[in-house]
This record gives structure tokens, sequence and C-alpha cells, in this order.
């Protein structure tokens, strides 16, 4: 879809075509192509919309329909929308809603963007212990229809609004007329804090399998709620950040195509230059052996293959620790049983790579004749070495995250470029070295 196209009003695009344009308009064709839109598919694009590009749209809205499509949006989603919105334009947006909703957005902007209370929503089925099956089923239509965002769970308050139950609809809907909802009412159920960091409560999502999660103050008063599909975006966004991170870059903090070229090169730089500095160490370790290698120069044709096979096993090692302690799968108390067992697959690991550069090595000496008279060392260090290499590799991966956590960093923010260039320089140290043993007397 051309952008032309979208600025007569005859025209017509579809919610896809717009869609798959959107990251390349500029604001005034985004506000022209969803104005096209019909309003089931505009409704249905809007809710779609990060919280940034649902601020920008709407403040790019003539003012006569700005309110009609801030009002659509639930509490929170709204709260995440003025969040999301420059300072400037907030008090702009708040204008916009209804006063009640506005008190309750203005409550939820209180609390910080990454804790549970910034996620909740304030709208949740309520009742009391005491009222009949019947009583809480009338009562629910009225909330459903007015204010609850999903009515999966009910939950029990007191009039002083502490969490003291939670029933489930289908629980309401199975109990015999007369039940009280005291009697069927869970009272031991899963709940956050208002402060809960939010990847401790897509954690908790994971671990419990709710729907649903009531959030309650320091003295168990029900506070709003948080859905699964609240925690969905937070996952992703935890996700991307880590895989970003790992590449060796500063997480971008938005999609990709809507990041300034600036800004990109700028969080890629940092890193880039600080490993490339790292690696600076390769060649002060080159030119340390440069008498070996000037006296066994077959030695140099398998260094690429001993740092790269440390480097791998090592980002490898570093990968699956970063995530299982994003997870909550391992924690700092685990580090011992974590190194003992990358320990083991290093040797084996090692033992497996070497084994295939013996081969390899033998195998091109019976086809070609490569290597020389000495082939036989040069296949056993290229051997012994890859064993120590990637058992380092593999030892230096699995630790690195584990220090980083100690000292209140981020293990994805360094550990995989940091144990690549490590394994570089210490993967030379170690082939040399075994080198120099299994030539002494002949080559060196």
């Amino acid at each position: 879809m051309r952008p032309a196209q979208m600025r007569s009003p005859d025209d017509r695009c579809s919610a896809e075509d717009l869609r798959e344009a959107w990251p390349f308009l500029a604001a005034r064709e985004r506000v022209d192509g969803f104005q096209t839109l019909p309003r089931p598919e505009a409704e249905e694009f809007f809710f779609e919309l990060a919280a940034a590009d649902q601020a920008r749209l709407v403040v790019a809205l003539p003012e006569g329909e700005r309110r009609s499509w801030v009002r659509l949006l639930p509490p929170d989603d709204a709260a995440d929308m003025v969040q999301a919105a420059p300072p400037a334009e907030r008090e702009t947006l708040l204008a916009l809603l209804d006063e009640p909703t506005r008190q309750e957005v203005q409550g939820l902007l209180a609390y910080a963007e990454d804790q549970a209370g910034g996620l909740m929503n304030t709208r949740f089925a309520r009742l009391r212990p005491e009222m009949t099956v019947d009583e809480a089923m009338a009562y629910l239509r009225k909330q459903g229809r007015q204010q609850a965002e999903t009515i999966y769970y009910c939950y029990a308050l007191t009039p002083d609004q502490k969490l003291v139950g939670v029933v489930s609809f289908r629980e309401l809907f199975d109990a015999a007329p007369g039940t009280r909802v005291r009697d069927i009412m869970r009272t031991s159920f899963v709940a956050v804090t208002e402060s809960m960091p939010e990847l401790e409560v897509s954690l908790l999502f994971q671990r419990s399998g709710l729907l649903a999660l009531p959030v309650v103050d320091r003295d168990g008063r029900m506070r709003g709620i948080i859905t699964a599909d609240d925690v969905v975006h937070v996952v992703a966004e935890q996700a991307t950040k880590e895989i970003q991170k790992i590449g060796g870059s500063e997480a971008l903090g938005a999609p990709y195509l809507a990041v300034a070229f600036p800004t990109m090169v700028r969080k890629r730089a940092g890193w880039l230059s600080a490993l490339f500095i790292g690696e600076m160490l390769t060649a002060t370790a080159m030119g340390y052996f440069e008498k070996e290698i000037e006296r066994a120069v077959v030695l140099a044709l398998f260094v690429p293959l001993i740092i790269s096979s440390g480097g791998n096993s090592g980002s490898q090692a570093s990968t699956l620790v970063i995530r299982a302690m994003a997870l909550g799968e391992v924690r700092l108390r685990d580090w011992w049983r974590v190194i003992r067992r990358e320990m083991s697959a290093g040797l084996v690991l090692g033992s497996i790579l070497g084994s295939i550069g013996l081969v390899r090595i033998l195998a091109w000496v019976g086809l070609f004749g490569s290597y020389g008279p000495h082939y036989v060392l040069v296949a056993t260090t290229v051997a012994a070495s890859l064993v120590g290499v990637v058992t380092f590799g593999t030892l230096a991966g699995s630790l690195l995250p584990f220090v980083l956590r100690r000292l209140g960093f981020d293990p994805a923010s360094a550990c995989a470029p940091f144990v690549a260039t490590l394994v570089d320089v210490t993967g030379l140290v170690i082939y040399f070295s075994i080198a120099s043993i299994v030539f002494r007397g002949t080559l060196l």
C-alpha cells in the first residue's frame, strides 16, 4: 500500500495493509490510513497498537474524535498509553477520560511501570462472602455489563476491601441456588503484592496456570487484578531485551524499524568497541607465541578452529544458564551444581570435537599428504587443545552469569560477548602451551 493511496477520502485500505505499512508511514499518513478503516476494523487495529503508537495516533486525530478512542481502553491500558506518551501530552490524554476512569488511571500511574501495580486493572468482579449464589449471579450480571474486566474469577471481599476468598464463575454456576459464597470460595489462593516486579508476576502465572491473579496491598486489601494477557507483552519484552543483550548490544527498547538510525548505532557501538579492544589481547597473545608460530607454521592453520570452538561452547553454556536464571530454574546458591555439571559437559563435548579434529587431520594426511612429517604431533596437539579450550569455555560461560548476578549486574548484558573474548585469548594460551609440550624436541 502506497502512502499516497491513503490521502484520498474515497480510498479504502484494509487493516492488514495498514498493519504492514505502519512502520514506514509518517504521522499524517498513519492518521489518514486509520481513518479510512471501517469502525469495527479500526477498533481492532487500535487495540493491537503499542501504547506509544496509540498515544501518538490519538493526539494526531481531529479533536472531536479523540475522546471516543481513548474511552475504549480499560483503565490499565489507558494508563499504559498515558505513560508512553511524551510528558507534554499526558494531561491532554487524561482530560479525554471521564472522571471516574481518570481517577483510576491516575492511581495506576502512581505505580512504577515494571511493578504489579502498574500492570493491574482496578475493575474486577467483587462479591460479599454472605451472598447466596443467586444474589452473586445477579450481581455479576450487573458488574459484567458495567465494570468487570473478567468474571473467570470472582473475589470475596470484606467491607474494608480485604480479600478473603476466590471463587470461579464455574463454581458459582454449579453450586446449589441457596449456597453462600463463603461455603464454596477458596480461602487458600495465590495473590501478588503491588510492588512485586513484573518478571516475578509472569513467573507466578507460569507456575500457577491461572488466568488472573489478585493484587493486594500490604494489609491484604485488594487493589485490582492482573490477567494473563496483561503479562504476555511483559514476557515478550523481557525475552527481546535478553536476546538483544546476549548478542552484544544494548536493548533497543522499541521495534527494530522504529528505532532511529543514530540510536541504533549508539546502542551497538559501545559494546562492539569494548569487545574489539578486548579482542586486541588476542593479537598480543599471538605475538607472545610468535617464535613458536615461525618454527611450526602448521600450528597457525588451526588457530581459528581452536578459538571458535571455545567461544561457541562458552556461548552455549552462558545462554543456557542465563535463560535458566530468568525462568527461576537456577539461583545463585546453585552455582556449584551448575559448575560440576558444565565441567562434565565440557570434557565430553571437548572430547567429541577433539576426536573429530583428530580424524579430520589424519584423513587429510592420508588423502593429500598434508601437515608434514609431524602430523601425528599436530593431530595430538589439536585434539588435546580442543578438550582444554572447550572445557574452559564451558566453565567460563556457566560461571560468568553467577559472577555478574552476584555483583548486581544483568548477566544477559555482557555474558556471551565477554565469554567469547575471554575464551579467544585463553584458547590461544592453552593451544600454544600444549603445542610447546607436545613439540618439544622436534619443531620447538
